[in-house]
């Protein structure tokens, strides 16, 4: 048998207090637990890393020459390829967002 939502016995949704969604306050200390975690993780593979690849490798670049550690000079390559990638990705977003905005003028004028 169904109610219809006149009747009494039912309550009223809106007396209730708002429920709060799942994710709640309790959502941010978690992310904040979970990044320190795997920032905790990505540090002790890295000293692993360097532990390791202790042996020196001559590396030459731009007039440059010397002898490093091999996880030294992988790391600094890793770097500066992230910085390449960091840069182009800024510049491409900063394009896409130009782009809309004159979009968005054009269509309200």
């Amino acid at each position: 048998m169904t109610t219809s939502p006149e009747q009494p016995d039912q309550p009223d949704r809106t007396d209730e207090e708002p429920v709060a969604p799942a994710h709640g306050p309790r959502g941010r200390p978690k992310a904040a637990w979970t990044t320190v975690t795997i920032g905790v993780l990505v540090a002790v593979v890295l000293i692993v890393f360097i532990a390791q690849n202790t042996q020196k490798v001559e590396v030459s670049f731009l007039g440059w020459d010397g002898d490093v550690p091999l996880a030294v000079a992988l790391l600094i390559a890793a770097v500066c390829g992230a910085a390449i990638v960091l840069l182009v990705g800024t510049v491409r977003i900063a394009q896409l967002r130009r782009a809309e905005r004159r979009q968005r003028r054009r269509s309200t004028s």
